[in-house]
């Protein structure tokens, strides 16, 4: 695959159950990457159509190639754009309704393994961790230009480590802070000995906490998961897999809101808030199975949240 794009696609079987009622209509893949999911959706559904979008210039063209290769191409229409704005890019496409949505969110492998694009500590790299490359703001940045504050509240809400105030103290101290290899060195020191012998690696939690900051992934989160619930055609189902508990929080906020209309009334009386329901939800949250964890590790973090539009509600 062109452009390091080729991936296993995280819970695909259970993806492709979601929508197996899908048969005609607009197919909306609001976080693109390599096109994996988006393939085998199309290549299940003869009469669906795709709209992938994608921050990253090099997902899109990867996911150009795959779909080419596989013959989907002339049933595809990729566009970049950033994913808050899905609602937008649908009514830019003249669409009404979808008959489905994915989100996958976070970081697809082949950015991870693309040394220069500076998302992992295993490859020595300038930091940039930007999946939209276009945009400014870099992690070289947020660690050489952030308060020692800042940093502690970002890598503490991003990524839930106990050590953020230790983590921040040391990046700030040893400024500036040169590369993905130096950073992981800094963070790795600033972890007590006894905690680094446990678990991963000392720096993932960082990296993560900085790729969020520098993408504003939280941020943008709940307004694009609304507006993509808005575009959903009644009985078209939205899924979305979030791999850590900062994303998946917003997702379960999001689609609660969703199923119960925003209903401010007390848990077990009948709602006199006039709340209107506007999804279902279909099922609870999933993981990977053991099995596809052990064939793809970064499928171990997967959760799988399912919603469904309500029959009676409108845009």
């Amino acid at each position: 695959m062109s452009n390091g794009f080729s991936h296993a696609p995280v819970m695909l079987e259970e993806i492709l159950g979601v929508f197996q009622g899908m048969d005609t209509g607009v197919f909306v893949d609001a976080t693109l990457g390599g096109a994996g999911h988006a393939a085998a959706v199309l290549a299940a559904h003869p009469g669906v159509t795709l709209l992938g979008i994608d921050q990253d210039d090099a997902a899109l063209a990867a996911a150009a190639s795959r779909l080419d290769a596989a013959g989907l191409g002339g049933r595809a229409a990729l566009r970049r754009a950033r994913v808050e704005t899905v609602g937008q890019v649908v009514e830019g496409e003249g669409i009404g309704v979808v008959a489905g949505a994915l989100f996958d969110l976070g970081v697809s492998s082949p950015q991870f393994d693309v040394a220069e694009r500076g998302f992992s500590y295993r490859h020595d790299a300038a930091l940039d961790m930007r999946m939209d490359r276009s945009r400014t703001l870099t992690a070289a940045t947020v660690v050489n230009t952030y308060d020692t504050d800042s940093l502690a509240r970002i890598i503490g809400e991003n990524s839930d480590e106990r050590f953020a105030g230790r983590i921040a103290r040391a990046i700030v101290a040893n400024r500036p802070v040169r590369g993905t290899a130096h950073l992981s060195e800094i963070v790795t020191a600033a972890i007590p000995a006894a905690t680094r012998r446990r678990g991963g690696h000392p720096a993932t939690r960082t990296v993560q906490a900085l790729r969020i900051e520098v993408n504003q992934e939280l941020e943008i989160l709940p307004g694009a998961l609304s507006a993509a619930i808005a575009v959903l055609a009644p009985g078209a189902r939205l899924a979305v897999l979030s791999y850590h508990s900062g994303e998946d929080r917003i997702v379960k906020s999001v689609m609660r809101d969703a199923e119960t209309g925003g209903c401010t009334c007390r848990p077990g009386l009948p709602c006199g808030c006039g709340a209107v329901p506007t999804v279902r939800r279909v099922r609870a949250s999933r993981e990977a199975t053991p099995a596809e964890t052990a064939a793809n590790p970064r499928a171990a973090s997967a959760r799988l949240r399912v919603v469904e539009k309500t029959e009676g509600a409108v845009r």
